[in-house]
């Protein structure tokens, strides 16, 4: 098991011992606890406790700097709108994925749809596309299939 599944396993533990759903951490005090950088606290968070797996991250940095990670339960259309809103004016590839990943994981989306819309958005398909505007096309191409999913 890698650092990343060790510091994923201890918070998702912490947070399932959390009686109102929320997990307040130092993200100091975690980096120190398993020996690594601030920065892959912030890895973990970001990827495995994110809007689409069911978790509202807030965090501050500086010295006093904290993370909070609250557990919520979302209806699907909530979050494919959630997920949709997030995406922003560029997504690249390896981004999408982890999106319909994380949605596949929700069960917001299911594994046909999500294999498809991840062929539409993938770089053979936008093949045709300049580099320069291509992230900008598959941002625009997921935010449009998973409206129709709501």
């Amino acid at each position: 098991m890698g650092i990343t599944d060790l510091i994923a396993a201890f918070l998702q533990g912490s947070l399932d011992e959390a009686e109102d759903g929320v997990l307040e951490i130092q993200r100091s005090d975690l980096a120190q606890r398993f020996k690594c950088v601030p920065s892959q606290i912030n890895y973990v968070v970001s990827t495995r406790f994110s809007p689409e797996r069911g978790y509202i991250v807030e965090s501050r940095r500086g010295g006093n700097g904290y993370i909070r990670i609250t557990r919520v339960h979302v209806d699907h259309e909530t979050l494919l709108m959630h997920v949709i809103n997030s995406i922003g004016d560029e997504l690249d590839f390896p981004s999408a994925r982890a999106i319909l990943g994380n949605l596949l994981h929700a069960d917001a989306l299911d594994e046909r749809t999500a294999r498809m819309l991840l062929a539409a958005v993938g770089d053979k398909s936008l093949v045709s596309v300049p580099k320069e505007i291509r992230n900008r096309v598959r941002a625009d191409i997921l935010k449009n299939t998973l409206i129709l999913q709501v």
